[in-house]
């Protein structure tokens, strides 16, 4: 039997990019009711998206016919950095301008209803948490391999940022003395587990196919090998390709030797992974899980369980519901 809207209890989540943003509507079982989607204001500094950002918000709960009493929660997903404490939003690099912006007091000044802020690693943890493969344990690890390579963490059943928001800074751990450059730094975890980092692994082991005399055959020339992406790899890695097999085992190696840090410091039930992992997991995780064997110890290990998101390529849009309901239930 389906509960009366007028009974139940809905969260706001709203996910703040470079690119574009999103508002979503969502209940606390996860269950999303409505999104809208649009580009994010660059002109003007933060005044105009910040505009279409509220505009957005009351047109959602509008259209739902939904009041203050009805929302328990905003959530606000945005990159690093910020004072998640004070809700502020500190100048990422994806949105210039975005100094000191109090987005929490701000939504709820303007709606009457608590709002949170968290960078988007955090909001993704908390979201699989909640609702995807995290859901049931009290310590679990967020991987996003995506764009970047960072972490969230849920620990003894909360999320742990650390004293400024900065925890969980894994893909600025240098993993080599040389290697792809990511987080500004060669040989970093970021370098090997990302969509650049791919990329950067591909050129330099499509130029050694290249320089032995040995084809690729999904970069038919050095030309082509400097527009190669992660996305390209992957594909080819499916369809069988040896190099690009190759390119991931590297990156599913060095995936492994972060994990194993990770396993070792934090001891954590599960490792759930985004992104990028979601689509090349074959390719990766076994090359992974070999190095944790490895490097990691043993009854640590044992009782970690590498996951992909439950919550698939959509995890970004629970995110930011995923704080609300963290925020609204007092675990922030």
């Amino acid at each position: 039997m389906n509960t009366p809207k007028s009974r139940q209890v809905f969260l706001i989540g709203i996910d703040i990019g470079g690119t574009k943003c999103a508002v979503i509507l969502g209940n606390a079982d996860g269950a999303i009711a409505d999104k809208v989607s649009f580009p994010t204001e660059k002109n003007g500094g933060p005044g105009p998206a910040l505009d279409r950002i509220f505009l957005e918000t009351a047109r959602i709960l509008e259209k739902n016919s939904l009041g203050p009493g009805q929302v328990s929660g905003i959530g606000v997903s945005c990159g690093s950095p910020l004072n998640s404490k004070k809700g502020l939003i500190l100048s990422p690099p994806n949105l210039p301008g975005w100094d000191n912006v109090a987005i929490a007091d701000l939504l709820k000044n303007k709606f009457g209803i608590p709002a949170f802020l968290q960078n988007d690693a955090n909001a993704c943890a908390l979201a699989e948490w909640q609702w995807g493969a995290g859901k049931g344990c009290r310590n679990m690890i967020f991987l996003t391999f995506g764009t970047g390579f960072g972490s969230g963490l849920i620990l003894d059943g909360r999320l742990y940022s650390g004293t400024n928001d900065m925890a969980g800074e894994i893909g600025h751990v240098r993993l080599s003395d040389n290697g792809p450059v990511g987080y500004g730094k060669e040989g970093s975890a970021e370098g090997f587990c990302s969509g650049g980092g791919v990329a950067q692994i591909a050129r330099q082991e499509i130029l050694k196919c290249f320089q032995t005399g040995k084809p690729v055959g999904f970069c038919p020339s050095l030309e082509a090998m400097g527009t190669i992406t992660a996305r390209d790899v992957g594909l080819a890695a499916d369809r069988g390709d040896p190099v690009a097999r190759d390119i991931l085992a590297i990156s599913g190696r060095y995936l492994g030797r972060a994990a194993a840090i990770l396993i070792d410091l934090f001891n954590p039930e599960r490792i759930v992974i985004g992104s990028i992992f979601l689509r090349c997991r074959d390719h990766l995780l076994p090359h992974a899980l070999e190095v944790i064997g490895r490097e990691a110890l043993t009854h640590n290990a044992e009782v970690c369980t590498i996951l992909p998101a439950g919550l698939g390529e959509e995890v970004g849009d629970y995110a930011a519901l995923g704080i609300a309901k963290a925020g609204a239930e007092g675990l922030l």
